[in-house]
């Protein structure tokens, strides 16, 4: 087990990738600590928190009582995120900024709030969900292809501020993903989907916490600043 008594912190852990990824770092041997707007039960997770990460004082609160509770955070995985697709032209005011305060702000919150005690350590892993339309745009995502942008901003200046510090920051770029946050999308829009990757399907939330376990672990011991597509080739 990679991960064995490993403490790892995973944010949008109810649902799809968080899901997955809780369930896998748990496999490895972590303790893993699961927060979501809700703390609802999830599989693998040894406690969860009920946190809004664009909230900074239920951060706060809760990497405390992670602190006080387990004396270390060895992992972080910023993976809370969401989308409210509009063209530019039709985009509110309200929509861009929900989107960037979920996956821009409350990536800093959170690793803002945890850095401190890693620095400390000598040690630590940061890892931050972008997507591939962080790396290439999409049509109707003006605030998330920038807050996924921006969280690749975050990973290549943390990885330098934190790497002297024994700290690991990296991200993932997932591409077309079986989450929930397809379920509106239309039959023939996902068929659509799948044509665009060599693969010819989406991928599972297995797939993108795999690479999370990966990186969390040892085995990424020389792997800082980088940002791995997981998108089965869709851009080649």
């Amino acid at each position: 087990m990679r991960l064995k008594d490993r403490i790892c912190i995973v944010t949008g852990a109810a649902q799809g990738i968080g899901a997955a990824t809780v369930a896998r770092l748990a496999e490895e041997g972590a303790h893993v600590i699961g927060c979501d707007r809700r703390a609802d039960p999830m599989a693998g997770a040894a406690e969860t928190f009920a946190v809004d990460v664009t909230d900074r004082t239920q951060v706060d609160a809760m990497v405390a009582a992670v602190l006080a509770k387990r004396g270390r955070i060895d992992v972080l995985v910023n993976n809370a995120g969401i989308t409210k697709d509009a063209r530019l032209v039709k985009m509110s005011q309200e929509q861009f900024d929900a989107v960037i305060d979920v996956n821009l702000r409350g990536v800093f919150h959170c690793a803002q709030a945890v850095a401190p005690a890693m620095i400390e350590q000598g040690r630590g892993v940061i890892l931050n969900a972008s997507s591939v339309v962080g790396l290439y745009g999409n049509y109707g995502q003006t605030n998330y292809a920038a807050s996924k942008f921006g969280v690749i901003g975050f990973t290549k200046t943390w990885s330098r501020e934190l790497g002297p510090k024994g700290i690991r920051v990296n991200a993932v770029a997932p591409g077309f993903v079986e989450t929930p946050i397809l379920q509106t999308v239309p039959d023939k829009v996902l068929q659509h989907m799948r044509e665009q990757v060599p693969l010819h399907r989406l991928g599972r939330p297995e797939e993108i916490a795999a690479v999370y376990a990966f990186l969390a672990s040892d085995d990424a011991s020389y792997v800082n600043g980088a940002v791995i597509e997981v998108s089965g080739g869709m851009t080649v």
